[in-house]
């Protein structure tokens, strides 16, 4: 039986919305990546961030085009860096937000 304790993925991806990583795209990742075992990490260049840390992720000033590294360590790693990838290859992150704010049914 594997070890998915210590999973590990990886997934590169470029920032789409043409405002880039700000506070509001931000917390959407950050509140997804929350909901997963694994630990979450944002690379940049040289930089390396919490992926469930919305200051951390601020930091990092990702604009259009800006490329990163989305990893994850843990038990549900390649879900999450699928999930995340997703988020933030999205164009347009209103639609993301509103899915994400709006109470379960």
């Amino acid at each position: 039986m594997p070890n998915t304790e210590n999973s590990k993925a990886s997934r590169y991806v470029e920032i789409k919305n043409p405002q880039g990583l700000h506070l509001r795209p931000g917390e959407v990742f950050t509140r997804k990546a929350s909901e997963f075992a694994s630990t979450v990490s944002i690379i940049s260049g040289d930089r390396r961030v919490d992926g469930k840390s919305l200051l951390d992720i601020a930091t990092l000033g990702a604009t259009q085009g800006t490329k990163l590294e989305i990893e994850a360590h843990g038990p549900d790693a390649e879900v999450a860096v699928k999930v995340l990838a997703d988020i933030l290859e999205m164009t347009m992150m209103v639609v993301c937000y509103k899915e994400i704010s709006s109470p379960m049914s």
